[in-house]
């Protein structure tokens, strides 16, 4: 799939039906603290609200935002893809990332399961 900044294909909308998988247990806890780890960062968080406002694909301007590095936004981003929360799409010499929203739905429910 061809992503493109401002495309809104590669980044599909959250879908509304509730995950009905369990909140409570080992499994939901490890699930939980797995994500807590990739949030533990303010720049982390900053770059998931950024994608959660853009609602498109967004690519570059992710550094020009967070004002970091390019190196370290790049570490930020991996930290978060590698936990599921966001997808990233190569486009040639770039790639463009979105959140993944079935990750940030079950993100949600395991919070409010606390």
């Amino acid at each position: 799939m061809s992503c493109r900044p401002g495309d809104s294909a590669c980044c599909p909308k959250a879908d509304p039906r509730p995950d009905l998988r369990p909140v409570e247990g080992a499994a939901a806890d490890e699930e939980l603290a797995g994500f807590a780890r990739a949030l533990a960062h303010p720049a982390r968080v900053r770059i998931l609200r950024l994608l959660a406002v853009r609602e498109t694909c967004v690519c570059g301007e992710i550094v020009d935002e967070i004002e970091l590095a390019q190196s370290t936004v790049s570490q930020h981003l991996k930290v978060l893809k590698d936990a599921g929360l966001i997808r990233g799409e190569i486009d040639g010499p770039r790639t463009c990332y979105c959140l993944e929203p079935r990750a940030m739905r079950r993100l949600k429910a395991l919070v409010g399961g606390l």
